[in-house]
């Protein structure tokens, strides 16, 4: 380990935020389409909360640990939504929040990714610090508008300090300051157990505190955060998501072949506990960045693992994630979209026993999208049946979201994502759109701004504590809250 206390701190007066650039017709597309709605609350138990994570909702893209995609929590509901946005100049996709509620971020551009603390009422921007920047020559198929590497996933500790994974295959750890500022606390040098050319995916911390990492050429790893000591396991399969890690010391990981679920032995090393391969049609197909599973893991309450694989159509694929079960350890298998046009790069939602998926066919980049284009609805629900025994759709929304992670609300009853549909006259309008959870039919939509800066690619809607929904976009970060209605 490579340990540098203080090696970089930088604040700055808060800096007020500037818009984010839009085409001239921005200010003739309708702010507001639907009506506002009434919390239905849906039940999905809170996954426990993980010692060495900053609380449930305020920790990773993902929302937990187990990677559910569920906030407890109030989103808006349609009464008198307002947007604001920043113009960072980088897709600030992982949005988490510290102990005080103030915004803490990585936000990637075309020259490398920065982290970013931001004031969630104003979107003042409080501190920033420059991460390493781009490698040229780095593994993986993944253009820059597809790379997650360097920081795209990262997470905030229960001491409020963002683990983040770098372009130079070093993990920082990296301390606030009162300033407000950042300080880099511990700097783990990992660049030797893995080859010049890979990069680090991810990292997660296991329920010990072990400091577990994926890079993209399928090496996984675990940092004993006392002392550095750093064990691998190459699994010589490539990997392009995040991971989930739950209390029972699972870690799972799915790779362009299979699904694991890894745990480490006495010395701390990652095994194979078992090994899971998915139906995989070998292509890349448009709205992916590789020829594998789009998915992070989704953990659903105490018994199943769920992911999309990567057949025609894709399926919706669960699995008892226990390390040893008796019969199959396949639940279910449930084709999702059409055959021809289905591809997903963005995790499932996963209650207890629901799921819903999304389709990304057709994005190919930025410009899949420009001049009024769009790509291919939709988002489709998965149930689980009574017992286990199989799973069945529930609904299926014709919404077109070209590449968002969606979330659902539980206390509002309701799924955001960020949908962008065809038009005629070439405008680019992007809007926040809510989905009622139970019946699938769209609640309402809050603009989210026009234009190639307001592409989210790839970044999630975040649920904030204060009830605000956040959107990364290519300019920076975007927020939608209610001007009325309950506190969150």
């Amino acid at each position: 380990m490579a340990f540098r206390q203080g090696a970089l701190a930088l604040a700055a007066a808060a800096i007020a935020p500037l818009p984010i650039p839009e085409g001239p017709d921005a200010s003739h597309l309708p702010s507001f389409v639907g009506a506002p709605f009434t919390a239905q609350p849906v039940a999905s138990p809170d996954p426990p909360r993980h010692p060495f994570m900053a609380p449930n909702g305020r920790s990773n893209l993902h929302v937990d640990a187990y990677q559910t995609d569920v906030h407890q929590g109030l989103g808006p509901l349609g009464k008198g939504t307002r947007r604001q946005d920043t113009f960072l100049e980088g897709d600030c996709g992982s949005v988490t929040f510290d102990s005080a509620g103030r915004i803490v971020t990585v936000c990637v551009g075309v020259e490398g990714p920065k982290l970013v603390l931001i004031g969630p009422k104003t979107l003042n921007t409080l501190a920033f610090m420059p991460l390493p920047p781009r490698q040229p020559g780095t593994g993986g198929s993944a253009g820059i508008f597809n790379d997650f590497a360097g920081g795209g996933y990262f997470y905030l500790d229960d001491k409020d300090r963002a683990v983040i994974p770098t372009t130079t295959r070093h993990v920082y750890v990296v301390a606030e300051t009162s300033a407000p500022g950042f300080r880099i606390e511990r700097d783990y040098d990992i660049s030797g157990a893995l080859a010049s050319n890979d990069k680090i995916i991810s990292a997660l911390p296991d329920w010990s505190g072990r400091i577990w990492f994926a890079s993209v050429q399928g090496v996984v790893g675990a940092i004993d955060p006392a002392g550095g000591a750093v064990e691998t396991l190459p699994l010589d399969e490539g990997i392009s998501n995040s991971f989930a890690v739950d209390d029972g010391g699972g870690v799972y990981v799915v790779t362009n072949k299979a699904l694991y679920r890894l745990d480490a032995d006495a010395s701390g090393a990652p095994t194979v506990t078992w090994r899971e391969a998915y139906p995989n049609s070998g292509i890349a197909k448009p709205g992916q960045s590789d020829a594998g599973s789009g998915t992070t893991p989704t953990l659903m309450g105490s018994d199943y693992v769920a992911i999309l694989d990567n057949a025609d159509p894709m399926d919706v694929v669960v699995y008892r994630r226990a390390t040893a079960v008796a019969g199959a350890r396949l639940v279910c298998m449930s084709p999702v979209f059409d055959k021809g046009a289905s591809a997903s790069d963005q995790s499932l939602i996963g209650t207890a026993s629901s799921l819903v998926a999304e389709n990304n066919y057709g994005y190919t980049g930025p410009l899949a999208t420009e001049n009024g284009a769009t790509t291919t609805p939709g988002l489709q629900r998965v149930d689980i049946d009574d017992g286990g025994q199989g799973c069945h759709s529930v609904w299926r929304s014709n919404e077109i979201a070209p590449t968002v992670v969606p979330k659902l609300s539980a206390a509002a009853g309701l799924v955001y994502t960020y949908t962008k549909d065809p038009r005629p006259d070439n405008v680019d309008a992007w809007y926040l759109t809510a989905i009622d959870f139970r019946t699938g039919r769209t609640a309402f939509k809050a603009l989210g701004g026009e234009g190639l800066g307001h592409n989210n690619n790839y970044a999630p809607v975040t649920l904030g504590p204060d009830g605000a929904a956040y959107v990364g976009v290519l300019g920076g970060l975007v927020a939608l809250r209610d001007s009325s209605g309950p506190a969150p």
